[in-house]
């Protein structure tokens, strides 16, 4: 695995919305990158952590701005998330939000991680950053607090909602910087700090939040454990692999070659690629039919004919077979052991 993982588009966006409103071509950045202009067109694509920092540098250098992340904050929105931030969106309170930061997260990217503690009457939250560019890392926490902050208030449809202070392990960016934070973010921000930390008055948490909707989030957060089993453990080229595989079955169609020309291959350099990481484009392709099938059973009324139909199953009988030898039984079985009355 790549030393810095994989992030996923929607992490991009944002610091593309900010380059594009600042008049700032980002063509010649995204070659220097080594990124193809056509990976903004998929919601449910990845580029390497490595791209990602590569880029954000060439786009602070491109800006001359020392608190860029900060700015890239105004351009927060829910698909910035992926469907975390939909998760969020359907939670019932804040602090039901906050909780579901740290399980899902790795979704977004792996750009760090989040940790929570309470002592008192306050509630902080702990990030770690994991990307290791000394232009790049005081840039990508001032996105993430900033981002947070911003799509708190939204949430709670308060824009006066504000922590009760901001630690930050990077340096000032000086004097004249400074008072752009707390503008912002409406509280005391402590630089040079041991970690980098926001922390809220737990009262906050029990806002209410605008559209909450238990049934969704249910579906959303199954569907998200799925997504996650296809990232977990997996390398770069494993990961983009399957994401393009789950792509394709959504409509159906299951076409190794296809997706070897959109990784930039032939299907002879894929499975050459795929077997020196001791796996192979079928294994891939049945533990993402699985994971699929089963989302679909768990979360879905759609009969097992159709599943098989879209999974790229030409007969049922096949689908069938390939699902009890995975998961032990019948998806018909699978399903009605779902039901807490077995019916």
């Amino acid at each position: 695995m790549t030393p810095l993982g994989t992030a996923s588009v929607a992490a991009l966006r944002q610091y593309v919305r900010y380059a594009d409103a600042k008049g700032i071509s980002t063509a010649e950045l995204f070659s220097k990158a080594g990124l193809e202009p056509k990976t903004l067109d998929t919601d449910d694509g990845r580029l390497t952590g490595e791209q990602l920092q590569r880029f954000i540098r060439l786009l602070a250098e491109a800006s001359g701005n020392p608190i860029l992340g900060l700015e890239t904050g105004d351009f927060v929105q829910p698909g910035s998330y992926s469907v975390l931030g939909y998760i969020t969106m359907s939670c019932a309170t804040l602090g039901e939000a906050v909780t579901r930061i740290a399980p899902y997260e790795k979704l977004v990217g792996d750009m760090g991680t989040t940790g929570l503690r309470m002592k008192g009457d306050e509630v902080s939250l702990v990030w770690t950053c994991n990307f290791t560019d000394p232009v790049v890392w005081p840039q990508v926490v001032d996105n993430v607090f900033a981002s947070w902050i911003n799509y708190a208030r939204w949430l709670a449809d308060n824009d006066e909602a504000s922590p009760i202070r901001v630690a930050l392990k990077r340096s000032s960016p000086g004097p004249d910087c400074e008072s752009a934070y707390q503008e912002r973010w409406g509280c005391p921000v402590e630089f040079e700090a041991p970690e980098n930390v926001v922390t809220m008055p737990q009262e906050l948490l029990a806002t209410r939040l605008r559209q909450p909707d238990p049934l969704l989030r249910k579906t959303l957060e199954a569907h998200a454990l799925s997504q996650l089993a296809l990232l977990d453990t997996d390398t770069d080229l494993t990961s983009r692999v399957k994401q393009g595989i789950q792509k394709q079955l959504a409509s159906g169609v299951t076409r190794q070659d296809m997706i070897a020309e959109d990784l930039g291959m032939t299907s002879r350099t894929l499975q050459r690629k795929l077997s020196q990481e001791g796996v192979s484009y079928q294994k891939l392709l049945d533990d993402v039919r699985q994971q699929m099938a089963e989302d679909y059973l768990r979360n879905t009324e759609m009969s097992i004919p159709d599943i098989a139909l879209r999974l790229g199953y030409s007969e049922t009988t096949s689908f069938h077979r390939k699902f009890k030898a995975a998961a032990g039984k019948t998806p018909g079985d699978y399903r009605k052991g779902l039901s807490p009355h077995g019916d």
